[in-house]
């Protein structure tokens, strides 16, 4: 425990009737419990100051925990209150203006001091680079007491201005960068006010985002580490830089924020998925969605042609999605079903047993043990697109062996946007509540910084991956006689490297499958550090496939080692992109390693394995056979 002593001095004596009294008193502050205690008065009149207390209280550390002291809960609360005296007609008008007479006082004053904020010894300057493609000058900066300097900031796409202030030791408090979702957010960088001052900065918030030096090739945004600072203030060079995400711009974001689902959630439970966290051959996992009236979640399930009936229960998440106006709040569950029998079909339902709401009848099958004939279908990036629905209904419709579906990043078009989800599931209708569906993240479901939180509480998916990366990211699992690598290539490739050669090295498949997001070869954007990075460890353990989306088009390459076109599948690894919706390129340049390549058009690609025989075939929207070859080993 910390306690902090302070003296706070009252004066007190009589005038007019009323005791007026000087005394101090010593205040100790708990800084564990945070709270304030007067624990002794030394009254020179002999009054004891009871009603004092009040007053330290009020005079404690101004960063003193309160209720809803933070801009989400600030945030949080204003919406709910906008959504009980604002008609849903009005938010499409809702602007700067509107917010300033909608909050209150305090909720603004929370608003222009919680959004970043820390402690400084020595007085400093601090310097705020706002991007001046933003409309709105944040309502607390002037007000505050910065003033806009001569000079710029420059990066390769934006521009900045400077706004400067100084403080004295101690807090430093800033608001919010605006009601609108301008990405470019502010930054800032702080100095000694005083040349030579040992400046030290302390109890940050936000802490997770690094501390770097101001200068050329800095980085601000942990989400595009690549856009550097080309220019700056010769003053400002090596001070210190606090970086962030461009995903701050969604904290208090309401202009053209609000959203409404075209798929809202009932007591009836919907949006029911089968994926694998663990063993195919004796497990499954359930997920499905209901609204928040329905408080308890349960699967039963039996063997077809039986009547024996088991029953799981389900773990329960309450999701939330503050401007999703008709469908704020969801209730989304997950059942995993263990020891069942290897090779089997079972039937099933899920629902409430306090509601009596019960799904209609579905099935999936247990892989069997030692198979090694089977088949699985993935997507390209699908963008929660009704067109990919189709496309999925004409794959399920035309390969009903399908043992399982997986998508390769960009499941969505904003990923922190359960309206999208609910598209998503909603075009692909019933397919994956038959069979099971593994995917991996893109750039889309893990958007600005702020990572993939509601892919993860939507999917249950192993948690197998390397220790640096989140738990469902990047992942592995066997079917038949082939290794599956899902990798996350939104993740830090180092971070992964070693697991990634772990499993290969380890594993006695007969097939090595890689599923990333971000494709190594392509015309547009070849990614040089997979390459570099992941390249060799793919030919040494001999990756037959690398499935990749991104760049919304299609492309085959020939085998491949160390970068370079070999002469049989034996030598090298096939390297493929795919779209699950449109492609939209006009010119696709060259591409010397490619076999097989389209501009536009919508893809699936099914993989057939006998034993040591792969057949590969991808077809377009229209049914055709676009791509196909065979692999032999």
């Amino acid at each position: 425990m910390r306690l902090e002593r302070r003296k706070y001095f009252i004066n007190m004596r009589e005038k007019d009737n009323i005791i007026i009294c000087e005394s101090v008193a010593i205040l100790i502050k708990d800084h564990i419990s945070n709270r304030a205690k007067i624990i002794m008065f030394k009254a020179r009149n002999g009054f004891l100051i009871i009603a004092s207390i009040l007053l330290f209280i009020s005079c404690s550390d101004s960063q003193t925990t309160k209720q809803n002291l933070s801009v989400k809960n600030v945030m949080d609360d204003v919406i709910t209150r906008l959504y009980k005296e604002v008609p849903p007609d009005k938010y499409k008008s809702i602007d700067d203006d509107f917010m300033l007479s909608f909050l209150t006082e305090d909720e603004k004053t929370v608003l222009a001091t919680k959004y970043q904020y820390f402690k400084v010894n020595v007085p400093v300057t601090v310097s705020l680079m706002r991007n001046t493609k933003q409309p709105k000058i944040p309502f607390w900066l002037e007000d505050s007491g910065f003033k806009k300097i001569d000079g710029k900031v420059i990066n390769m796409v934006n521009e900045y201005e400077i706004w400067q202030k100084d403080f004295e030791p101690g807090w430093v408090n800033l608001g919010i960068n605006g009601f609108d979702m301008h990405r470019a957010v502010y930054f800032i960088c702080v100095g000694p006010k005083n040349p030579g001052d040992d400046m030290k900065i302390t109890d940050r918030y936000p802490e997770k985002y690094s501390l770097e030096t101001m200068k050329k090739g800095a980085f601000t945004y942990h989400d595009w580490s690549d856009l550097v600072i080309d220019e700056l203030p010769e003053i400002l060079v090596g001070q210190v830089l606090f970086t962030t995400v461009r995903g701050r711009a969604r904290e208090a974001h309401v202009e053209g924020a609000f959203r409404t689902t075209k798929f809202p959630s009932s007591n009836n439970p919907d949006q029911v998925t089968l994926t694998w966290s663990a063993n195919p051959v004796n497990s499954i996992d359930i997920q499905w969605r209901t609204n928040t009236t329905v408080e308890d979640g349960f699967v039963k399930y039996w063997k077809k042609n039986e009547s024996d009936t088991l029953i799981a229960k389900a773990s329960l998440f309450m999701m939330e999605d503050r401007m999703l106006y008709n469908d704020r709040y969801i209730n989304r569950f997950t059942a995993h079903l263990d020891k069942l029998q290897d090779g089997s079909e079972y039937n099933y339902i899920v629902g409430s047993e306090k509601s009596n709401k019960w799904s209609d009848v579905r099935n999936f099958k247990t892989e069997k043990k030692d198979q090694n004939n089977f088949s699985f279908i993935w997507f390209g990036d699908t963008h929660r697109a009704q067109n990919w629905g189709e496309l999925l209904q004409q794959a399920n419709e035309r390969h009903k062996e399908t043992a399982f579906y997986s998508i390769v990043g960009d499941v969505v078009s904003t990923g922190l946007y359960r309206s999208d989800w609910d598209d998503f599931f909603g075009y692909a209708k019933d397919v994956f509540s038959y069979k099971p569906l593994m995917p991996i993240p893109g750039n889309h479901d893990r958007q600005d910084g702020l990572g993939s939180w509601m892919y993860y509480e939507i999917f249950a998916l192993p948690k197998n991956g390397p220790e640096k990366v989140h738990p469902e990211s990047t992942y592995t699992f066997e079917y038949g006689n082939a290794l599956f690598l899902m990798i996350d290539s939104t993740h830090p490739n180092e971070a992964q490297t070693g697991w990634i050669e772990e499993k290969l090295k380890n594993t006695k498949a007969v097939w090595k499958f890689v599923m990333l997001h971000f494709p190594p070869y392509n015309f547009e954007e070849p990614y040089l550090d997979i390459q570099e990075e992941w390249g060799g460890i793919f030919d040494k353990y001999h990756v037959d496939m690398v499935m990749s989306g991104h760049i919304h088009y299609y492309m085959r390459s020939k085998p491949i080692n160390n970068g370079k076109v070999v002469n049989s599948f034996k030598e090298g690894t096939v390297y493929t992109v795919s779209i699950g919706t449109n492609g939209n390129h006009d010119d696709i340049g060259e591409e010397p390693y490619a076999a097989k390549r389209y501009k536009d058009g919508q893809f699936y690609q099914h993989l057939k394995i006998e034993n040591n025989v792969l057949k590969y075939t991808s077809y377009n929207k229209e049914g055709d056979i676009a791509d196909q070859f065979s692999i032999v080993k």
